[in-house]
């Protein structure tokens, strides 16, 4: 799809190097500049407190396939390594980076600097808060920039309760798929008036578009709905129950008042249907507690897959709260190509991993974004790609 694309990342940890991947897998020749030391992904076990310096980075391998690695020292402003990437981004479509603007600017690696040398050129800036205002330098991560100050913590438990871990890395790549969309309709638009422009994503802006249902809710009448505990949620018929064999699912009856007869027809519970409690959607509201409770007793009575068939049956909507563990064997995620299967590389065996999150399929079936090359060790690339400058 992309080849032909070259883009120039400029980035580590997650958010950056994860729209580098995705636009990798996509078929672009995505160069990624490291310093002497390497990406810190590249260590991520032992640099987050692991301690472990001798295994493979899983996380980097995912975001970083596909790539070629090539190690420049950009340290000197007078140096060979300036003037090499200088050289690079000259032959670039896409100039991608998620330092920190000061850092960037100390560089001389700037949007205007750049952009002004390579009119042609995309730049696609990638911040923790974006690049102005008060706290445009400060060190963002996704829990801080996506999570925490977007908001969304805040909203994901009961007032007053502690925010609980976040998986890691999940506010990292929505942003880097938003990166991605920005600079495919950058390069869109350079192919109608032959110019490039400036993109910029930031964690925190991508988190509030995230979070856009409650804050429009609040920018238009001054409110935001509560957080319920589980056993008190609004609406019963979207919540998550436990099956008797300890195994979870999430009821999906978002049309309470439509759905609600299938699964009142698969408990066997039809009186519940002139009960006063539980016969509409605002009544069940005001007996949550009691419906819930309710539920909670009939589902311990049987066993997931026993209700599997039951809501089937009735056509209830529901889907099963999966671990780790059932994802990888799921059926249905394999069969919609979620898993690929990344060739060895320098950096890396082969291994099974994660796929990008489109599929760009065939007449065949088969999918075009296919990782078809591994991950690079750290400088494999370097010589290559300066013989490929005339810097050899």
């Amino acid at each position: 799809m992309l080849e032909g694309i070259r883009v120039v990342e400029l980035g580590v940890w997650v958010a950056g190097p994860g729209a580098g991947g995705v636009l990798a897998d996509w078929g672009a020749d995505v160069i990624k500049v490291e310093p002497p030391a390497g990406d810190p992904m590249r260590r991520m076990l032992a640099v987050t407190g692991g301690g472990r310096d001798d295994l493979p980075s899983p996380p980097f391998d995912l975001d970083n396939r596909g790539k070629r690695s090539v190690v420049l020292d950009l340290a000197d402003a007078d140096g060979e390594g300036r003037a090499a990437m200088a050289a690079l981004i000259a032959t670039a479509d896409v100039f991608l980076t998620n330092l920190r603007p000061d850092a960037v600017a100390r560089l001389g690696l700037d949007p205007a600097a750049v952009a002004a040398a390579n009119p042609r050129l995309v730049y696609a800036g990638v911040t923790g808060y974006g690049r102005t205002g008060p706290d445009a330098h400060r060190a963002g991560y996704d829990v801080g920039g996506f999570w925490a100050r977007s908001g969304i913590a805040s909203l994901s438990v009961p007032a007053d309760d502690p925010q609980p871990h976040f998986r890691g890395g999940i506010g990292d790549h929505v942003t880097a798929v938003t990166t991605v969309a920005g600079i495919l309709a950058a390069l869109m638009e350079r192919e109608r008036t032959g110019r490039g422009r400036v993109i910029e994503t930031s964690l925190l802006r991508t988190g509030i578009w995230c979070l856009g249902w409650d804050l429009g809710l609040r920018l238009r009448f001054g409110q935001v709905g509560a957080t319920f505990p589980r056993t008190e949620t609004p609406n019963p018929m979207i919540n998550p129950y436990r099956a008797g064999d300890g195994l979870w699912f999430w009821l999906l009856g978002v049309e309470g008042d439509r759905l609600w007869p299938k699964l009142v027809e698969a408990l066997g519970r039809e009186a519940w249907l002139t009960d006063e409690r539980f016969s509409s959607a605002r009544s069940r509201r005001h007996n949550a507690g009691a419906l819930i409770a309710l539920l909670d007793e009939i589902f311990l009575g049987s066993t997931r897959d026993e209700w599997t068939a039951t809501f089937d049956e009735h056509d209830v909507w529901w889907a099963p709260v999966n671990t780790p563990d059932d994802v990888v064997d799921d059926p249905q995620a394999i069969a919609t190509g979620a898993f690929v299967d990344v060739p060895a590389g320098a950096g890396s065996d082969a291994h099974r991993a994660v796929a990008s999150p489109v599929a760009f399929l065939t007449a065949d079936g088969g999918d075009d974004s296919t990782p078809t090359r591994g991950v690079a060790a750290l400088g494999e690339h370097t010589a290559e790609v300066l013989a490929e400058l005339g810097l050899g």
